[in-house]
């Protein structure tokens, strides 16, 4: 809103300054009413197609692999040096926290980064700054592209000044700033009235207390103010772009013809990753069927810890940077199609990789969402395969949590399962995941007790 953006030689650069709501012209005026006269109200698109989204929120939390019970944290920045990612102090502490602090099956972590951070650091930089983050389950959103699904589906933003974060609250999300430079903003704005409003981030305290805390007692009408200020047109803005795009042009209108926007597509399914040691706390309640309780750490930088836990073992992926940790892996997992010629068929694959890890427990492949083949110590060779829900879909619990599973249920891999074993409860968290045990052929087992 200031000159130095708006004029050229004291002249306006545009033929029209777009604005979604009058306090905007308001502060135009103010800041530079040589421009005011180009000033057009036409809403928000970016906006509106998001509320156009709204309804299909469970598909974009299907698409990023969140089940139900689970908790997707979202972190966003924008590119100024005060932002999120710009502060040093931060988000290089924040990330390996999060992964630490939160059980890998109760929360989905992802981040939107501006697309500034991303072209003027470069992307490989930018992954590489992130990799340990990545290798222990963060997922990094398109920033053009998968951003506002992904707002959509979240169930708390960690964020800063940037347009995601407010659009977040004005969604109605819960939201915690983690770095705010009010001093930088236009007191008036809406964005430094979000700062007035949200609550702040406490890195040196519990996050996991925070984000519950920042879910369990959000009012969804907390920044209803501020939705109301992002556009005072809600639904409207292909109609009044187009109008103005025609006017400019001088061109008359098409006739009969509605001005839409293009709907927000479904994303590609993009479940965590974890190529990062896990550590994995259990508990084994042997009933009919027999119920495992437990929470995975990804990368944990200390020995996590909860007051119901009886047991702890390692998990690691086989294509772990690290491979020196498969020495020490108790479960040993592997993702990748059913038929893959380079390492299937999972009962040769198992059984290959516990006769090369003699200290390995469990070798599970994962073929699919909430389904993975996977052989014991013991030598049972068996498919796990997540029962549908009430609506008929396959649960979205990650299939190494069931390996980790069957890993305490069997005593670490040396109890063979009697016939009548043929259903299996995993619990994370809030969750509940029924899970049916198939007894398949040995076949390959030969070399793998």
């Amino acid at each position: 809103m200031s000159p130095e953006w708006l004029l050229h030689d004291g002249r306006p650069l545009a033929t029209a300054t777009v604005l979604s709501h009058p306090e905007q012209l308001e502060r135009l005026r103010a800041g530079c009413p040589e421009a005011a006269p180009t000033a057009v109200l036409a809403g928000d698109p970016c906006y509106d197609r998001v509320l156009d989204a709204l309804p299909h929120r469970d598909r974009f939390r299907r698409a990023l692999g969140v089940g139900p019970g689970q908790r997707l944290v979202l972190l966003n920045s924008t590119w100024a040096p005060r932002s999120l990612f710009g502060d040093d102090d931060v988000l290089p502490r924040l990330l390996p926290r999060l992964t630490a602090e939160l059980p890998a099956d109760e929360y989905r972590v992802a981040a939107v980064l501006h697309p500034n951070i991303w072209y003027g650091h470069g992307p490989g930089q930018l992954r590489a700054w992130l990799d340990r983050a990545r290798r222990a389950g963060l997922t990094l959103v398109d920033p053009l592209g998968g951003w506002r699904q992904a707002l959509v589906a979240a169930d708390c933003v960690l964020g800063d000044h940037g347009s995601v974060t407010y659009y977040a609250a004005a969604i109605g999300r819960p939201v915690l700033l983690g770095a705010f430079p009010a001093g930088d903003l236009d007191p008036h704005s809406p964005v430094a009235e979000l700062g007035r409003t949200a609550p702040r981030l406490r890195p040196e305290d519990d996050l996991r207390a925070q984000i519950d805390r920042a879910v369990e007692t959000h009012d969804p009408l907390r920044y209803a103010a501020l939705a109301e200020r992002t556009t005072s047109a809600p639904g409207r803005s292909a109609e009044l772009l187009r109008r103005t795009f025609y006017r400019i042009m001088d061109l008359p209108e098409p006739a009969g013809v509605p001005a839409l926007l293009e709907p927000l597509p479904l994303p590609a399914h993009e479940p965590a990753e974890r190529t990062a040691p896990v550590r994995v706390l259990t508990r084994l309640r042997p009933s009919a069927p027999p119920e495992v309780t437990l929470a995975r750490y990804a990368d944990a930088p200390y020995e996590p810890e909860d007051p119901w836990a009886e047991e702890a073992h390692t998990a690691v992926a086989e294509d772990t940077r690290d491979a020196g940790l498969l020495t020490l892996a108790d479960v040993i997992v592997r993702t990748a199609p059913e038929d893959d010629p380079r390492l299937g068929p999972p009962a040769a694959w198992t059984a290959e990789v516990l006769t090369r890890h003699p200290h390995c427990g469990v070798a599970a492949y994962l073929t699919a969402p909430g389904r993975c083949t996977l052989r014991t110590r013991a030598g049972d060779l068996l498919r796990l395969t997540a029962a549908p829900g009430p609506d008929g879909r396959p649960g979205l619990c990650d299939p190494a949590a069931y390996a980790s599973a069957v890993y305490a249920w069997t005593g670490g891999g040396g109890k063979a399962l009697g016939p009548g074993d043929t259903e299996l409860v995993v619990v994370t968290g809030r969750a509940r995941h029924r899970v049916g045990v198939e007894r398949l052929a040995a076949g390959a087992d030969a070399g793998a007790r």
